[in-house]
């Protein structure tokens, strides 16, 4: 696990810019660094060592040193890979998984791409062509960003290494701020820096004589297959087992994440680490330790664990919203440095449970409540028009079950947070700001591509394209890697893919639970308490934190300052604060979404 940077194109004092580029991205690989220089081209990587430590440092070369690759995550079929190459004629240096980019590149081309099982984001330097290849893997687990400015192509893992280079323009992007009040993450391709985008998951990118080129290499499919329940549940277990064995594969400890829900439990119990990691706060009705420490009990495991206290985590905030390079108002992202930084005092790996709920059905937004299957019962031609008529009123008790009810599920579900409707979230911009996309134009192209599906994989098609990308697998990323700790995710597997694909839609969500089958597998390894616990997800205070009068005053101050008077309608948005204090309304996470993005343009900009 490392991170990487560097530039296609002239820049005056290169090795210098570059070494700039590359501290500005330490945290991601503090064991050692390594550059290549040459022409236009120039390379740079940070390693954190987990896979043949003394001889794994990049940049890597083929055999006559025509390509060189940089490369950030692991690749758990390299062994097999590695044989193949091997057969056909390749000689390798090294014992690592990041070589098998380099041969297989020389070998298969582009196609390596469709070879690989693991997360990666990397790029590889054709020297005689003078032309780069780069990809990042069909989850999107690893991030890549990219720009085009002054003739320069900037790359790399983290947008702040960009900085240091004199070609790069920081320029705020106007239309990225409507859409993630809504979203409360950065759901456009183009992020919000003018000019720098994200390589979407599951693309390859080359760029040759100054042209870029993006191609999408895979695309989930749901083919669902007639079969009985209890052979689905075998093939879940068995290819969750297979996953995790591969998973485990490192030179360095090994250590699991572990919550009170069934992903993180299933990962825990079979991995059977030395130990476990949890975080939570004092407020019972916050924290998932006590649930984590008994099954770590129960499993013979060491449970590490740390409430969390709510000063430090504001004291924070700046960090990690400099660490996600853009603003990000999901609240779990704050116990999740905490968590990352307390797992990294003992390991160097964790394994964790993100993926189970887009790839197995496991989100309550999927499921159909009692009182909306009863409301369904009644004529379309009466719900039709209700939904429609609901849906420009304001939030008002009964709304969401006439929307949903009478309209196409495209109409309304946009993923798993929805923070400000979009009329809301314009009436509170100034006019530079209202110009973004609408919801609509996001997620129609996704909807798109399976409106021939029933809904329930609509909903998970569109999550794991938006939800998962950039608010799940971003937040992962991002803050176990500001501790130097590797995170990896088997759910998110090639093979585990192949099979969650098959499982019928009333397998995924019926009416006894939401991942219905694969509930029924993590019961193989977890007590039945465990398999069946509800999914409550990183619960934080905010709307206590916002009602105490220290939180309340600072997050005031950042209200009435001339960075919110540049984007908000402050008098509103001050209301919004000022009734929640005063317990007239819960508007915690809308407060959040503001706040956060306020705190990430003063690091950034100010």
């Amino acid at each position: 696990m490392c991170g990487f940077t560097g530039f296609i194109g002239k820049a005056k004092n290169t090795p210098a810019v570059l070494e700039q580029m590359m501290d500005r991205i330490i945290h991601r690989g503090p064991d050692s660094s390594g550059t290549f220089i040459e022409g236009e081209a120039a390379l740079g990587f940070r390693r954190l060592s987990i896979i043949d430590l003394e001889a794994g440092h990049q940049p890597l070369y083929n055999e006559d040193e025509s390509s060189v690759l940089i490369f950030n995550g692991e690749i758990y079929n390299f062994m097999q890979l590695r044989e193949e190459l091997i057969a056909k004629g390749h000689t390798f240096a090294t014992h690592t998984d990041s070589e098998v980019l380099i041969h297989g590149y020389e070998e298969y081309g582009e196609e390596l791409v469709k070879k690989l099982r693991g997360m990666f984001a990397f790029v590889i330097w054709d020297r005689k062509e003078k032309k780069l290849f780069a990809a990042r893997d069909m989850f999107g687990i690893k991030p890549f960003y990219y720009a085009q400015m002054n003739g320069t192509l900037l790359f790399g893992s983290e947008i702040k290494s960009f900085l240091p280079h004199p070609h790069f323009v920081k320029e705020l992007n106007e239309q990225a701020l409507k859409p993630y009040l809504t979203f409360q993450f950065p759901v456009l391709n183009e992020t919000f820096f003018k000019g720098v985008f994200k390589l979407p998951a599951a693309h390859s990118m080359t760029y040759e004589n100054g042209e870029l080129s993006i191609q999408r290499y895979w695309s989930p499919e749901f083919q669902p297959e007639t079969q009985p329940l209890e052979e689905l549940v075998e093939e879940i277990d068995q290819v969750v087992r297979q996953s995790i064995e591969a998973h485990r594969i490192s030179d360095v400890k090994v250590g699991s994440f572990l919550s009170s829900g069934v992903d993180s439990s299933y990962v825990a119990s079979v991995l059977r680490p030395n130990k476990t990691f949890t975080v939570g706060f004092s407020d019972r009705n916050f924290s998932e330790i006590d649930n984590a420490k008994a099954l770590s009990d129960e499993l013979g495991i060491e449970n590490v664990s740390e409430v969390l206290d709510s000063d430090a985590c504001f004291e924070k905030l700046d960090e990690i919203q400099y660490m996600m390079d853009e603003p990000h108002s999901n609240p779990s992202i704050v116990p999740l440095y905490f968590l990352a930084g307390l797992a990294r005092k003992d390991v160097t790996v964790v394994l964790s449970g993100e993926g189970a709920d887009e790839l197995f059905g496991g989100y309550a937004e999927y499921d159909t409540t009692p009182a909306l299957k009863k409301y369904k019962q009644l004529p379309a031609l009466f719900r039709k028009p209700l939904g429609s008529f609901a849906q420009m009123l304001p939030e008002v008790r009964g709304k969401n079950l006439m929307v949903k009810g009478g309209r196409p599920v495209e109409d309304w579900f946009i993923g798993q947070a929805k923070i400000f409707q979009e009329r809301e979230a314009a009436s509170l911009l100034k006019t530079p700001y209202k110009k973004g996309p609408s919801v609509k134009e996001i997620v129609r192209p996704y909807y798109e591509e399976v409106k021939q599906e029933d809904d329930i994989t609509k909903m998970q098609y569109l999550d794991l394209h938006l939800w998962l990308v950039d608010d799940i697998l971003l937040k992962a990323d991002k803050m176990s890697m500001a501790h130097s700790l590797e995170l990896r995710v088997p759910f998110l597997d090639r093979e585990v893919m192949d099979i969650a694909a098959k499982v019928p839609s009333h397998y995924r969500i019926n009416d006894i639970d939401t991942k219905y089958a694969f509930r029924l597998a993590a019961g193989r390894a977890l007590p039945k308490e465990s398999a069946n616990r509800k999914k409550i997800g990183f619960p934080v205070p905010i709307r206590h934190w916002i009602r105490e009068e220290k939180y309340y005053t600072q997050i005031k101050e950042a209200f009435n300052s001339a960075a919110a008077a540049e984007f908000f309608d402050q008098k509103k948005i001050i209301e919004l604060l000022q009734d929640h204090y005063e317990q007239k309304a819960n508007n915690a996470r809308k407060i959040w979404t503001i706040f956060m993005f306020l705190v990430w343009y003063k690091k950034y900009f100010h």
